[in-house]
């Protein structure tokens, strides 16, 4: 899973914070939700434009911010 593939992040979408590709969905959205308890199929269906590999990238994103280490979304 190369979550760089889906995630992106722009200054003039939601502020620069780090969204899913193509939407304005941040990943933030998606982690606290599964943080909740909110099964993956609830999450799907309340964000109908998100695929499960849309997902799997934000928690992918999620592991590496985890590493303590500078991660460069900019290319």
């Amino acid at each position: 899973m190369n979550w760089r593939e889906k995630i992106t992040v722009d200054p003039l979408v939601c502020h620069g914070k780090a969204c899913i590709k193509g939407t304005r969905i941040m990943v933030s959205v998606i982690l606290d939700n599964l943080a909740e308890g909110v099964s993956e199929t609830e999450i799907l269906k309340s964000y109908p434009s998100l695929t499960p590999t849309d997902i799997k990238a934000a928690i992918a994103y999620a592991a590496e911010l985890s590493r303590e280490r500078l991660v460069s979304l900019m290319v």
